[in-house]
């Protein structure tokens, strides 16, 4: 298991080059839940995620003999963008390999952070062997954007910065899509909090890590059929363990209800996120009796939305 030094080392090395970002909390959207809600909001992180803290504290622990091959990984965008940035901080190659489907945001800012695109299919089997054709012909060391325990230990400073600021949480929602942010967020308040319950959200079209952890093994989501395209990947062999172990359960939402969520978010925060960050507050709304009179913190995983293509 990843312990708590590692977590606390990963968030000593990437603290210079991330955002601390703040919590905020809502009156409307307490009243609406009938809980005390704390979202964290790394829709204002470097690169507009969560998963900047990951891929730098990945690209600061490559050796100098890496550094000069380059780094490569397959993304839906996020991972592909805080690669790219992180990569272009210490000088180093990146190749992204992106799903056709991606949103063009996405693959722009990529782009824009000085990495090359390859774009594949909307499959994972098509992401692994693209990413496989680009090490092959440039010798990339891959990073992982959720199955690797350095990208986890960045993930966990997130969930280890809320819990300092709001301390005695009664849950901890956060999205799932591989599970490297959730595993991280079980990790950090296993040590750091034992005493509040870690639940992941999941789409209802993408719900592979509600059924893996109904069944105790890993089910992958073949097709997968949801407006959160950052949730869209199935965990992993080195996340999954971590969220059987440290997480007590899987909400699943309707699109409907991420997209309800969504624009909750931007009418009554005022703020930027996209559908993926909305699965967390839809995942409690679809099952708010289970946190009336609770204190819940969420995260927000991101902003980075597709303007062109709004779901409302």
């Amino acid at each position: 298991m990843i312990t708590l030094a590692e977590i606390e080392a990963a968030a000593s090395r990437i603290h210079s080059h991330i955002h601390q970002t703040p919590v905020l909390t809502n009156h409307y959207l307490n009243h609406l839940s009938g809980a005390e809600l704390y979202f964290k909001c790394e829709n204002f992180q470097k690169t507009g995620s969560f998963k900047a803290r990951g891929a730098t504290n990945s690209v600061l622990q490559l050796t100098d003999a890496e550094k000069q091959k380059g780094v490569a990984t397959h993304s839906s965008g996020n991972h592909g963008q805080a690669l790219a940035w992180a990569a272009q901080q210490a000088g180093v190659k990146a190749w992204v390999v992106m799903p056709e489907n991606a949103p063009q945001v996405k693959k722009q800012a990529v782009k824009a952070y000085g990495a090359t695109v390859v774009e594949c299919e909307s499959t994972l089997p098509a992401r692994e062997s693209t990413l496989q054709e680009v090490q092959e012909k440039h010798g990339a060391v891959f990073i992982p954007p959720f199955n690797a325990e350095r990208t986890i230990s960045g993930q966990a400073s997130c969930t280890m910065e809320l819990h300092a600021e709001i301390p005695a949480l009664d849950f901890l929602l956060a999205p799932v899509g591989g599970g490297g942010l959730l595993a991280g967020s079980a990790l950090a308040t296993h040590y750091l909090a034992p005493q509040t319950v870690v639940m992941g959200c999941e789409p209802e079209g993408a719900d592979d890590a509600f059924q893996s952890l109904k069944a105790g093994k890993i089910i992958p989501c073949t097709q997968p059929d949801t407006i959160a395209d950052g949730l869209r990947t199935s965990l992993g062999d080195i996340t999954f363990p971590y969220i059987r172990e440290l997480v007590q359960d899987i909400l699943l939402c309707s699109e409907a209800e991420i997209r309800h969520a969504m624009q909750l978010i931007w009418e009554r925060m005022k703020i930027v996120v996209e559908p993926s960050s909305a699965v967390a507050l839809a995942g409690l709304l679809a099952h708010r009796s289970h946190f009336e009179g609770k204190k819940v913190g969420l995260i927000l995983t991101g902003g980075n939305v597709d303007l062109a293509g709004l779901p409302f």
